[in-house]
């Protein structure tokens, strides 16, 4: 045995080895079943083929377009004459117009 303060204070307690007992196996408790589910997947390709042919038309439209471009020009005319006709006393007979007859 021996001497050890066992944290009683100012007591010592003498404290013994523990003694060890054969270990007891107490009835088994059965609890119920539990269903667990492993699912396994197996994939399988099923190749399907859907055969497509394209065919491309290229049709060309050719557009003609006329145009008749026209251009228009105004074009005055002054003419202009100078006569000396003289004084009124004495006028030049050239100087006035020639009255024509019948209206000509």
């Amino acid at each position: 045995m021996r001497n050890r303060n066992c944290g009683c204070g100012r007591k010592t307690v003498h404290c013994c080895p523990p003694n060890i007992h054969p270990t007891r196996v107490a009835p088994a408790r059965v609890s119920p079943t539990q269903e667990v589910v492993k699912t396994n997947i197996f994939n399988t390709v099923v190749p399907h083929y859907h055969p497509v042919h394209t065919r491309t038309v290229n049709r060309h439209y050719t557009h003609h377009q006329h145009y008749f471009p026209q251009t228009q020009s105004v074009e005055n005319e002054y003419f202009e004459n100078q006569r000396n006709c003289g004084t009124p006393e004495n006028p030049n007979p050239n100087c006035f117009p020639v009255r024509r007859r019948f209206g000509f």
